[in-house]
């Protein structure tokens, strides 16, 4: 037997295959973390909302030893019902995996500020820390920073150099036919102070292209170095997990599990 289906009218068979087509047609949603070229170099370049997202420093995993690995933090954090959304070299250190300068995680101090020049990328003045606090981020040259949490540190803080960018000037040593070149990661912020950008170079590239990436392309009038040549990311969104040596310092982004 043939059965009769009553007909639907044409507008509305219209109007279901428009939206059919809007939703086949719907741009994917935008990830934190997206390529960017800059100077003929490849970038991956994560910008967050400082005011919503949970952004944290780690060092040191609850057995004691350093995490070293992101799938290590990533592995304790989903034991606590988080998720791992960004990590990224957050500093420098020893061969120990101790923090190279000042180094601050959930309100407690691990290591000094230091304000002193020395050798290495480091000390090459001005340096500076990067930090979090209730909803706040700042990119504070060392000196600058040691009068303002001169009471109480913040919340997270991580000393690193040499700053890129200060007050929207390049380092005074930077030279642009530099020809230092190696894979570098680093932190600007925003003017208006409510967007962190992190950044990695996906090739080889000298400090003066670095820092021009965050005060020509990214808009920031202070940037941090943060790392070199073991410089490495993870990003969930991109479903990049980069290995490597083990590491100091870890910048991270928390979420809830799905």
């Amino acid at each position: 037997m043939v059965h009769e289906y009553p007909r639907k009218p044409l507008g509305i068979l219209l109007s279901a295959l428009a939206l059919a087509l809007l939703v086949a047609c719907k741009p994917p949603a935008a990830h934190a973390c997206n390529p960017v070229t800059f100077d003929a170099a490849p970038y991956t370049v994560c910008a967050y909302d400082v005011a919503t997202t949970d952004i944290r420093l780690f060092l040191t995993h609850p057995d004691g030893a350093p995490y070293a690995q992101f799938d290590r933090l990533r592995d304790t954090l989903q034991s606590d019902g988080y998720a791992l959304a960004f990590a990224m070299n957050g500093g420098m250190y020893h061969d120990d995996r101790r923090a190279v300068g000042l180094y601050v995680e959930d309100g407690v101090q691990q290591a000094p500020l230091v304000k002193s020049a020395g050798p290495g990328n480091f000390g090459m003045l001005p340096n500076g820390v990067f930090w979090i606090d209730g909803g706040a981020a700042g990119i504070t040259e060392t000196n600058a920073y040691a009068a303002r949490f001169d009471a109480a540190p913040p919340r997270y803080a991580s000393q690193s150099g040499p700053m890129l960018v200060l007050d929207g000037k390049l380092h005074p040593e930077f030279n642009e036919n530099g020809p230092s070149k190696k894979r570098r990661n680093g932190v600007g912020l925003s003017a208006d102070g409510k967007t962190l950008y992190f950044a990695i170079s996906d090739t080889a590239v000298n400090f003066h292209s670095f820092a021009r990436l965050f005060r020509d392309q990214l808009g920031t009038p202070n940037a941090l170095y943060l790392d070199g040549v073991v410089s490495r990311l993870y990003a969930a969104d991109l479903q990049r997990d980069e290995p490597g040596l083990d590491l100091g310092p870890i910048v991270a982004v928390v979420t809830d599990a799905p």
